[in-house]
């Protein structure tokens, strides 16, 4: 199981990932991670009891990393649940670097099997209330294991 954890100036969240039902989009997050690609980005949306999103290089939510990632919405854990992170895009097959993690489950059921899910906040769900547009991501840390 892959795990990372996502460190900003508000604190740290920890995360698993959901490399069985989204392998391409955790393998791309991994690889964005390792490269360095999220260091210093901002949370550049917020919305209360909706979602954080960050992974703009723009800082604008229009940028991404040059290329796409095709939607997998086929798994398990395809739901919009408080603390899931799933990929943002402008429409279907376009995610590339930008990222949301879910508030609640409130407001998010629309972008079920809409968004792809790849992962879930298992600690630190405190650091993602207290985010507030422009916050930094100062890096994601990634834990591979062979399991």
């Amino acid at each position: 199981m892959t795990t990372g954890e996502i460190i900003t100036e508000k604190g740290n969240m920890k995360v698993s990932f959901y490399d069985k039902d989204a392998p391409k989009n955790v393998a791309n997050f991994v690889k964005l991670s390792k490269e360095g690609f999220y260091d210093g980005l901002t949370f550049h949306r917020v919305i209360p009891d909706f979602v954080i999103q960050g992974g703009c290089p723009e800082g604008t939510g229009a940028g991404g990393p040059g290329y796409t990632v095709d939607c997998e919405l086929d798994g398990e854990n395809q739901y919009h649940d408080r603390g899931v992170l799933s990929m943002a895009h402008r429409g279907r097959n376009t995610g590339g670097s930008q990222f949301f993690i879910c508030h609640s489950r409130n407001n998010t059921a629309h972008l079920d099997r809409n968004h792809t899910c790849f992962g879930k906040v298992t600690e630190g769900l405190e650091v993602t209330d207290s985010i507030e547009q422009g916050d930094r991501i100062e890096k994601i840390i990634i834990h591979e294991s062979e399991d």
